[in-house]
């Protein structure tokens, strides 16, 4: 499937590849369509910029019983832990070569005085207890302010599932997701959220989904063709996704509730990159059932279609904004090289975004203030530079690039807690799922298996 920008092809497949990639140096900056004012540091995202980190100790949680499953219940519980934790991106973790001598499973076995002080110099504990015990394994775990001698507990919980290595991975997402709200600002964690993507490894292009920090990649359908674009509704419900039907590209729906697709109009033309609205009852996508494509909305059962953009493409790639359903961002090509721009949820008020280059795939934050996207500042045979994640101020237009390390970086999609980005990116050598803090530290891979593309993060 491909369609026209300029005279350049754009494939919802795969980009071209660039001869000329290269490193580029950090670049904060403003820009305008009128030009580029000189560097500033000004962005401040959901994982706090500039303001300094929680220092926080988690010594790994003890045996309270003689189960031999505790040995690799609690490794499992003690990775998925700390993991979660440390891509919060609010805390700073205490090297464990700094703890002291001997576990804490319990209240009493804390001595505040050896986590404040030095080494850890700790301002939070996290400690706690596992026991398998017959068909059931216990967790309880403490949260303490270890500055706090006289009034310590900012968190007790006690959690019970069945003695399996997932059950012990959901509690320690929960507990983790528990940490964060307490002390991220009352916003919800990520642990328990899901990511879903679009991956080759089968033989075939079908949507696949994972945990949010790469566990349990499965695949979701298995139709033997070329899906593409998942993107999943906003009470994880259902999942919206184009697919190759025979010789056209069609919408398609995926019930969790049901673990089946369930049915949608065939709507005729090319139909790619569907988005819903953030109460769920629409989708945005793009269809050239009318000629050169467009962005149309539809009903979330697929009727009451209309289009929303009248002039000439392609149009691609519609995004909502996530905070007030008002606002959809796409990619245009009507002036040429795909360029991002954004308009009123009824197509008026079209503001443009990216004046130069090739700029794709936007998408926009939790709390709508900002977009993020795929551009190539520097376009053509020679060019300097190469595709890489920007992050741009929705009301300014202010602008920071969040990659810088090669290869094609695309697809990025916001976490719901504002804080974390994934994206796709052939840095590696092959097409792999990525992720990264908002403002664009700790980058690494989810994916190692196959190619895999097209990463969607779920609303909650």
């Amino acid at each position: 499937m491909k369609e026209t920008f300029g005279k350049k092809k754009f494939s919802a497949c795969r980009k071209p590849g660039f001869a000329f990639i290269a490193r580029v140096a950090l670049v904060v900056c403003s820009v305008g369509l009128a030009g580029i004012a000189p560097a500033q540091d000004w962005i401040k995202t959901g994982t706090g910029l500039g303001v300094e980190k929680i220092r926080i100790a988690v010594p790994d949680f003890k045996a309270s019983s003689q189960d031999p499953r505790n040995t690799e219940l609690l490794k499992t519980f003690n990775d998925v832990l700390w993991n979660d934790l440390e891509n919060a991106g609010i805390f700073e973790m205490v090297s464990k070569s700094f703890y002291p001598l001997g576990q804490v499973g319990s209240q009493a076995d804390v001595k505040f005085e050896t986590w404040s002080g030095a080494p850890p110099n700790a301002a939070m504990l996290v400690f706690g207890n596992l026991a398998a015990s017959g068909n059931n394994v216990v967790v309880q775990g403490w949260l303490y302010d270890v500055k706090n001698v006289n009034s310590p507990q900012v968190l007790g919980k006690q959690y019970t599932d069945t003695a399996t290595t997932q059950a012990t991975r959901v509690i320690a997402h929960k507990f983790a997701d528990e940490i964060i709200f307490r002390l991220g600002g009352g916003i919800n964690g990520i642990a328990e959220t899901q990511i879903y993507y679009v991956s080759a490894r089968s033989g075939h292009k079908e949507i696949w989904g994972m945990d949010y920090d790469g566990a349990n990649q499965h695949p979701i359908t298995t139709l033997g063709t070329i899906s593409l674009s998942p993107h999943v509704s906003p009470d994880g419900s259902r999942l919206a996704f184009s697919s190759l039907m025979g010789s056209a590209w069609e919408i398609r729906m995926f019930s969790f509730d049901l673990n089946r697709l369930v049915s949608f109009p065939k709507i005729g033309g090319t139909n790619t990159t569907p988005s819903w609205s953030p109460d769920g009852t629409k989708l945005a996508f793009s269809s050239s059932r009318g000629g050169e494509s467009g962005i149309y909305v539809v009903d979330q059962s697929g009727g009451n279609m209309h289009r929303i953009t009248s002039s000439k493409g392609p149009n691609v790639s519609p995004v909502w904004n996530r905070k007030t359903g008002a606002e959809i961002a796409w990619a245009s090509g009507r002036t040429g090289l795909p360029q991002v721009y954004t308009m009123g949820a009824d197509g008026t008020n079209i503001q443009q975004y990216t004046d130069q280059g090739y700029a794709v795939s936007p998408a926009w934050s939790p709390n709508g203030q900002f977009l993020v996207f795929s551009w190539m500042r520097r376009y053509g045979p020679g060019a300097p530079g190469a595709q890489d994640i920007y992050i741009m101020d929705v009301a300014s237009k202010q602008w920071v690039q969040l990659t810088h390390d090669g290869g094609r970086n695309d697809y990025p999609s916001w976490s719901p807690d504002g804080r974390h980005i994934v994206f796709q990116s052939s840095r590696a050598g092959s097409l792999q799922i990525w992720t990264m803090l908002a403002d664009g530290s700790n980058q690494k891979p989810l994916t190692t298996s196959g190619n895999n593309s097209e990463p969607d993060w779920s609303w909650k």
